[in-house]
């Protein structure tokens, strides 16, 4: 025989323990941090312009192509450049207005992307961006060189 019951929980205590003082406007902030990402975008672009023509390739340096503004962030990468053998370089570009260390968010599209391709995948950190922009390669899958952090889940209904 089913016996009924009853769950009784004590209503927990809550306080406020401190005000925010102004509040926070998410899309602002989106909004900038899309704006700083196109602009570290636009530097490696030049970057990898005057890489090539330095090394003496001014055709593939014309080839270069921003491809996150032309056809969208869903590629894997933003940046298609060339070494100086011609061949692909894919590069996803991470800028930060800070240091050198500052973490990164990375899609799971941009993840496989570098493990799909791995010999032509390049992570550039571009740091420092507003003081004086500096910029490091990662060469190879993101995985090798970077600890991942799974920060983010997507909810379905089954």
């Amino acid at each position: 025989p089913l016996v009924p019951h009853s769950v009784h929980s004590a209503r927990a205590a809550y306080f406020v323990t401190q005000q925010p003082s102004l509040k926070r406007d998410d899309l602002d902030r989106a909004a900038r941090i899309a704006s700083l990402g196109r602009a570290g975008e636009a530097f490696v672009v030049e970057f990898e312009q005057r890489r090539l023509h330095e090394l003496g390739q001014k055709k593939l340096a014309a080839k270069v192509d921003h491809l996150a503004a032309t056809q969208g962030d869903g590629l894997g990468y933003d940046v298609r450049s060339f070494d100086e053998t011609g061949r692909e370089r894919f590069i996803e570009v991470k800028t930060t207005a800070w240091g050198k260390q500052t973490p990164f968010f990375i899609s799971r599209n941009e993840l496989e992307f570098s493990k799909a391709f791995p010999e032509q995948f390049h992570l550039y950190r571009v740091f420092e961006f507003r003081k004086s922009p500096h910029l490091f390669d990662l060469p190879g899958a993101v995985e090798r060189n970077c600890l991942l952090d799974p920060v983010s889940y997507v909810g379905r209904f089954s």
